[in-house]
């Protein structure tokens, strides 16, 4: 079976690059899955999980906060601020960091506030929701 190149890159650093059977995630649209040889394409994604079915038939989860994704034929790259490797994601945090959301939105004191505490929610609601995806494959 053919198989595709992945990168996952966070702006802090490169969070997976290997080879894959298969990658699905999150489009803009819907859910997408990339198999090799698919057609190009650049979208935004939205905030939830990366998966990718490595070459050796592993599996490998990666939560993104959102970002860019750009599908070559024989390579697929996926950008975003802020990538987080499944085994790294930490349920305590991320309630905490939910709740500090929660809080702003109800503390906004402008519509500028409320946009960036929604979205923050947004995230960390897409990120507990990854969590605890990740924790039942496992």
């Amino acid at each position: 079976m053919s198989t595709i190149h992945v990168d996952v890159v966070s702006a802090e650093e490169s969070i997976f690059s290997g080879e894959a059977k298969f990658v699905a995630l999150p489009g803009e649209a819907g859910e997408l899955g990339i198999y090799p040889r698919h057609t190009p394409l650049i979208t935004r994604i939205r905030p939830g999980s990366v998966r990718i079915q490595t070459a050796d038939g592993g599996e490998e989860f990666v939560f993104v906060a959102g970002g860019i994704l750009e599908v070559q034929p024989d390579c697929v790259t996926v950008l975003s601020d802020t990538a987080v490797r499944g085994k790294d994601l930490d349920e305590e945090k991320a309630n905490a960091a939910k709740q500090a959301a929660e809080d702003a939105v109800r503390n906004a004191k402008s519509e500028v506030d409320l946009a960036r505490a929604q979205s923050e929610l947004a995230i960390m609601a897409a990120q507990l929701a990854a969590l605890r995806k990740y924790r039942g494959k496992k």
